[in-house]
């Protein structure tokens, strides 16, 4: 009698599972079970940034009641325990039982099911921030306690949950008298963000005074434990922000004693005008704005939107329009007719805020504004008092053409030096057969795509738009410079290509101007390899060409690891929460989903590797990035992962493991 190998074995375990496969295998989510499960799908993950959006979603409930004329008063509070608290004078959380839950209150509603809440109908709020209704019901779900407090028509009400789940019944108190309104303490969970995360002073007390600026009419009072502010820190433990004149005081403040070429020109639709409304502050400096030559801040229905959108675009059109305007009446038409918006915007400190009735973002964290209304309504707003403004400050009006005149001549100046560079070290190149250049001459909107190998390299080249995307595969993975003497990094073939292609030195011989593309695209594998690889080309820019970071030159394209198609409709998913969420939005929780895994970018053909990761239309790039306060987090946590010592990287491994979910 044979014996059954291991194989045997294992092969009959697979088919037997797979024969048993029915109906208890199918796990229903309810409640906020997927928010914890899949915390990234709702805050965009689970790092200090994510902790901190926990607070932007409670307070802009708040501010949403001071938008809509309802509550004049916000206060936040960082407790001694670890505890947040937003409170507000608005309506208060409804209480009364929901039509549709009848044993449940409005509240318990609101703080334990998704997508509920007054921002779905038209007659509570006219504009809010909360447009997916799940913000609140997220932060009870990530907290380990949470407790909301209600005051209506004199009653006081409380209830508290434990990560997302009742305690009890809502409980009335008794009576409060001089008082309405809501207040939300909540502690983040440990389980999910890890038991050292905490919130962090100087951050929420930033975030809580950028609000003040954004509603002129509200006062937002912070408060905070002293144990809680790190030594050093000029955050205080008690302050008030009101500010009567919104976004110029805001753009004052950050101007300092800044030389400007104008004074501030600001000002704000009337309320209720269109589709929406818009106020919005800008100025030059010619002494910049610290590491940064100019600056757009912008905002949403008081939402911050970092990723900038079409809100944006309104503001930099219309400012453009306005000048090459007022060109045509003084006679300088000719000399503005090379100038283009990022001349313009050079020097520029600018802040709008647009408050739209349905405002569409990308992302659950809204980073970007989308709706192409949102571009014409800002537009339309700021065109006509600039044409104004202009014309009442004729010699500000004159600095402005001229300032942007002189940017557009020193632009082209550049330009035409970088071209001769180019062709310089274009022949000075001894890489055949494995950059394939651009044919454009300028840099101006060109791209090196640094790719994981020759396959991929092959499936690059053919995907590329030739005229500007340039390619450079990599064999292997490039030197791990953390950990490497200058002599072994100066000896490196690859770097040495590398740098060739760019047309830059090393350290203190970089020099940004010598760039010879507009963008540097680092393109691997969505898989453990390729983030190695790009970890390793990051350390080497980190340490060897931080300028380029620096000036935002630096991207990481975010291929695709699914590709999912149903009923003729094909899409793409970066990762399996993107996955889970596009079974939900595109295929409506359909069973048969052809799901196909990509192995590495070579395994794509050149028109999928094109429409998910090259054409600039279709793609998603990430700016590589290193936020100012985060600078020494950044620095240590550099040293530890990649650096020599490796008890130090097995320690950090050890203590982040059990955040980290296995591969399936």
């Amino acid at each position: 009698m044979a014996k059954a190998s291991a194989k045997d074995l294992l092969d009959a375990a697979k088919s037997e599972a797979a024969s048993n496969y029915s109906a208890k295998d199918i796990r229903v989510l309810e409640g906020l079970e997927p928010v914890r499960l899949r915390p990234g799908m709702y805050i965009g993950g689970t790092d200090d940034r994510a902790l901190h959006h926990l607070f932007a979603e409670v307070i802009d409930n708040s501010m949403d009641e001071a938008v809509a004329g309802h509550a004049s008063r916000i206060e936040v509070e960082l407790h001694e325990d670890g505890y947040l608290s937003v409170t507000d004078n608005g309506r208060g959380i409804p209480i009364d039982p929901h039509p549709k839950y009848k044993n449940k209150s409005a509240l318990e509603v609101i703080m334990t099911e998704l997508h509920s809440g007054g921002k779905f109908s038209d007659g509570a709020y006219e504009t809010s921030g909360g447009l997916h209704g799940v913000g609140v019901s997220v932060v009870n779900a990530l907290s380990d306690h949470l407790v909301v407090e209600v005051v209506k028509a004199k009653q006081h009400y409380r209830m508290e949950f434990e990560r997302g789940k009742p305690k009890g019944k809502l409980k009335k108190l008794g009576e409060i008298k001089n008082r309405r309104g809501t207040t939300v303490r909540f502690h983040p969970d440990p389980e999910i963000f890890g038991k050292t995360a905490e919130f962090r002073a100087a951050r929420l007390f930033q975030m809580a005074r950028a609000k003040a600026y954004l509603q002129p009419g509200v006062e937002i009072r912070w408060k905070c434990a002293p144990s809680k502010i790190k030594e050093g820190s000029v955050t205080p433990t008690e302050a008030v922000f009101h500010f009567p004149d919104g976004l110029k005081d805001y753009l004052s403040e950050i101007l300092g004693t800044k030389p400007t070429l104008s004074s501030i020109f600001s000002g704000k639709s009337k309320k209720g005008s269109g589709h929406g409304r818009v106020e919005w502050a800008i100025s030059w400096s010619p002494a910049g704005f610290g590491e940064a030559d100019s600056f757009v801040k912008s905002y949403c229905n008081t939402v911050p939107t970092p990723g900038g959108g079409t809100h944006e675009q309104g503001m930099r059109a219309a400012i453009t329009k306005g000048l090459r305007a007022h060109a045509d009446l003084i006679g300088l038409s000719k000399k503005m007719s090379h100038v283009t918006p990022d001349d313009v915007m050079f020097g520029a400190g600018a802040l709008v805020s647009a408050f739209i009735k349905q405002p569409e973002f990308q992302g659950q964290t809204k980073d970007r504004l989308s709706n192409t209304e949102a571009a014409r309504l800002v537009e339309q707003a700021v065109r006509d008092p600039f044409d104004h403004f202009l014309g009442s400050n004729p010699k500000e009006a004159q600095a402005l053409l001229e300032w942007a005149i002189e940017r557009a001549d020193e632009r082209l100046r550049r330009r035409k030096a970088r071209d001769v560079k180019r062709k310089s070290a274009t022949k000075k190149l001894r890489l055949p057969g494995k950059l394939a250049d651009c044919s454009q001459k300028g840099s101006d909107d060109t791209e090196l795509f640094i790719v994981e190998g020759d396959s991929a390299g092959g499936s690059a080249k053919q995907a590329r738009d030739r005229k500007t995307q340039a390619i450079l595969p990599l064999k292997g993975k490039i030197l791990n410079v953390e950990s490497a003497t200058q002599q072994k990094i100066g000896a490196n073939n690859e770097i040495n290509d590398l740098c060739t292609a760019l047309g830059i030195g090393l350290g203190k011989k970089f020099d940004i101007d010598d760039l010879r593309y507009e963008r540097v695209i680092i393109m691997t594998d969505a898989d453990v390899d390729g983030a190695h690889i790009a970890a390793l080309l990051i350390t080497f820019f980190y340490r060897m060409t931080p300028g380029l970071i620096e000036a935002g030159r630096l991207y990481m394209a975010l291929p695709p690891l699914y590709k999912m198609s149903a009923g003729g409709k094909t899409v793409y998913a970066l990762d399996d929460v993107q996955r889970a969420e596009l079974m939900e939005t595109e295929f409506k929780g359909r069973t048969k989903v052809d799901i196909g895994r990509f192995k590495g970018l070579g395994e794509m053909n050149p028109a999928q590797l094109k429409v998910t990761t090259m054409n600039p239309d279709t793609r998603t790039l990430a700016r590589v990035v290193i936020e100012e306060e985060d600078s020494v987090t950044t620095e240590s946590l550099i040293n530890t992962l990649m650096g020599k010592k490796a008890d130090l990287r097995f320690e950090y491994i050890q203590e982040h493991a059990q955040f980290t979910e296995p591969a399936i």
